[in-house]
């Protein structure tokens, strides 16, 4: 492929994109609690294995990867991007199903978001660079790293800090809206991107066979990545399966307002980050349901009580 993929796409519609992303944070960080960040400091080793796998090691791979394939420019660095994200809300629901070290993955989820608001662009503008079929593309679509983190602090930090504050002063009523919120906010973003594909759906058939297998391909790579580092520093099974999960399910969401606000052309960019935030959640449930049948050691320190407690815990 040569050139972007054209795209249709209202720009009137970004500013709705922006809030939407925005709102999910706010709603992930109701319940999110200083003493989730303290964690790492007290048990830091799971939660810092999972960062270096998220932040360092899966963007690393797939600008190894997509190198390696020559995957075209445009593909590559939608796959790179989603590298860059950090993980998503998801994560904490399927470490539960899972049976898997919820403390672990709300640590995780916590400062991943915080760590984003700098190492995403980075690691987007880095690994996009570094890949010589992706630097010359990187180029011509006038890369913003100083926009991107103004993006990343509005849609993700500031929501973050705004929730946390909120979910402190205000316990009672988050615990009536916070499931509410999450659950319309999940449906109006899901909304939002099936319009976008409708209003494309032949170039998405036309390249499904182009990205489909990117997609998969990379997101087992993700998932491998995180259990790998598990078992490198021989954590707790339930450890593992809540690096796994919080390495596997990246933040596609962000990827899209990134694409929309700064490459509204880059239609295959668009469609490998789409189409990761349905495939993730298919790999996940799948994998969580395996594990959830698996049984742990009688001495694993598995956290079994419900996300929103272990939340608050």
């Amino acid at each position: 492929m040569s050139g972007a993929l054209p795209l249709e796409f209202d720009p009137a519609s970004l500013i709705l994109l922006n809030v939407i992303m925005a709102c999910m944070m706010f709603g992930v960080s109701l319940s999110l609690r200083l003493e989730d960040f303290k964690r790492i400091a007290l048990a830091p080793i799971a939660p810092l294995a999972g960062l270096v796998a998220q932040f360092l090691l899966l963007p690393l791979a797939t600008c190894l990867f997509t190198w390696a394939m020559r995957i075209d420019p445009e593909l590559a660095l939608g796959m790179i991007l989603v590298a860059a994200c950090p993980g998503g809300s998801f994560s904490n629901i399927m470490t539960w199903l899972a049976r898997g070290n919820v403390a672990v993955s709300v640590s995780m989820t916590a400062v991943s978001s915080l760590a984003a608001t700098v190492l995403t662009p980075l690691n987007f503008a880095l690994y996009g660079w570094l890949n010589p079929y992706t630097r010359s593309y990187l180029t011509e679509i006038s890369l913003e790293p100083g926009g991107i983190l103004l993006l990343v602090l509005l849609v993700l930090a500031l929501p973050l800090a705004l929730g946390m504050l909120s979910g402190r002063r205000f316990p009672a009523l988050v615990s009536r809206s916070e499931k509410p919120l999450r659950i319309v906010s999940l449906l109006v973003f899901l909304s939002f991107v099936a319009i976008a594909f409708s209003k494309n759906l032949d170039l998405f058939v036309e390249r499904f066979h182009s990205f489909f297998w990117l997609v998969v391909v990379h997101n087992l790579l993700a998932l491998s990545l995180g259990y790998a580092m598990g078992r490198l520093l021989k954590l707790p099974v339930s450890d593992r399966r809540a690096v796994t999960m919080e390495v596997g399910i990246q933040n596609s969401g962000l990827g899209l307002v990134i694409l929309f606000t700064f490459f509204p052309e880059a239609g295959g960019m668009m469609l490998i980050t789409a189409f990761w935030g349905v495939w993730h959640l298919v790999s996940g449930l799948t994998l969580s349901q395996i594990w959830a049948r698996l049984p742990l050691p009688a001495d694993d320190p598995i956290n079994t009580i419900s996300p929103t407690t272990a939340r608050q815990s």
